[in-house]
């Protein structure tokens, strides 16, 4: 069977673009300079022996009134096509153009025209199968956006936003389709587990809630659920499973469970059982689109998920790749002076501003393991 992606291991470029709680529009992409640089980026990838990545295009910036100049994403598509570069590309990272009603019909249209656009110019200026996220995270913008982490601010919209989040992504699955009927459709939802407390073990169902609510969107994209919304079968392609340590956690309350290079509580569940879980719901390839972790824990996090995710493929699951995000560091959405020392590649700023990327050699011999354990193909030496 021919293999999902160009490489088993991914790179993923933070591009997030949101209006942040204190009402800054953040521009991930562009503040980590990636936008300039993307053609070294790249070959930095292929240096590590990664030959496919996730990154993103901006809707705020491309889409202007209506008006669509994608000047700020050619050159980007040039230096993956030029550099060998396999790109999954998000086309909504949390941000849209200013002034547009998120809860209108016409943010479903424009995104879809968006959408269909990226795709001619994609078929314009490669040759390749084209890789599109329409909407990542369904479930977490959701979460945020009804909350004030995330404009619009929504307080107790949560079923409008994600509905409207399913209709943006179902109608820009179209116009993609409409334009090249061979493009691969990512959709990445967090993946979870959340187990009730320890001194209440007996207390399941908020616990049991929570852990279904994490299919909703994939549900709804599948025509499972809310069929009113359009979905249907051929709407869920591959599925995007976005997990961190801090995935798992105790309802109610909050409280995570704790990951420290290994759980030391009973009841954090093995990664392997949660993709396995997922596959026997949907049938469906999917891959990790989104893991790391922080500081000194970023080389155990790469060596637990490798042995996982081998064990995920022994068992049979169609498992198509890690996507290793952010490939380089970035600062915190809501406090640019603090790094979450998260990337392969460690960032500094320069005297003359630029970033210069130092490669984190700890976390690169991880993954040199990682790739000996699942190499590109993906079939484990097991």
């Amino acid at each position: 069977m021919t293999p999902l992606f160009r490489s088993f291991w991914i790179g993923g470029f933070e591009c997030s673009s949101q209006i942040n709680s204190a009402g800054a529009r953040l521009d991930m992409s562009a503040a980590l300079q990636h936008d300039l640089y993307a053609a070294d980026d790249y070959r930095r990838l292929k240096e590590v022996g990664i030959a496919t990545a996730r990154d993103g295009l901006r809707w705020h910036r491309i889409d202007r009134g209506g008006a669509l100049d994608f000047s700020t994403w050619l050159p980007m598509l040039e230096a993956a096509r030029r550099e060998g570069v396999q790109v999954i590309w998000d086309l909504f990272h949390y941000g849209w153009p200013e002034g547009l009603d998120f809860f209108s019909a016409d943010f479903v249209n424009r995104f879809a025209r968006f959408a269909g656009e990226a795709a001619r110019l994609h078929r314009e200026h490669t040759d390749e199968t084209p890789f599109f996220s329409p909407v990542n995270e369904i479930s977490f913008f959701t979460w945020a956006a009804s909350r004030d982490l995330m404009f619009p601010y929504a307080h107790g919209r949560d079923g409008e936003i994600k509905r409207q989040l399913v209709r943006a992504n179902i109608a820009a699955i179209d116009a993609i389709r409409a334009v090249t009927p061979d493009a691969r459709l990512i959709s990445p939802e967090p993946l979870i587990h959340t187990v009730p407390p320890k001194r209440s073990p007996r207390r399941r169902a908020p616990a049991r809630q929570q852990n279904e609510s994490q299919f909703e969107a994939w549900d709804m994209l599948a025509g499972r659920a809310a069929p009113e919304l359009g979905g249907a079968e051929h709407y869920l392609d591959v599925v995007g499973l976005n997990f961190y340590a801090a995935n798992q956690w105790q309802v109610p309350g909050g409280r995570k469970l704790h990951w420290d290079a290994g759980s030391d509580d009973p009841r954090w569940m093995p990664l392997h059982k949660l993709i396995a879980g997922v596959h026997e719901r949907y049938k469906r390839p999917l891959f990790l689109a989104e893991t790391s972790h922080y500081g000194i824990g970023r080389a155990p996090w790469i060596d637990e998920t490798a042995a996982e995710c081998a064990e995920a493929l022994r068992l049979g699951v169609p498992f198509e790749g890690i996507c290793l995000y952010p490939i380089l560091d970035r600062f915190d959405w809501e406090d640019r002076r603090h790094w979450h020392n998260s990337g392969l590649w460690d960032m500094r700023r320069a005297r003359d501003g630029h970033y210069i990327r130092t490669l984190n050699e700890t976390y690169a011999e991880a993954l040199k393991r990682a790739q000996i354990l699942l190499p590109p193909q993906g079939c484990p030496h097991i």
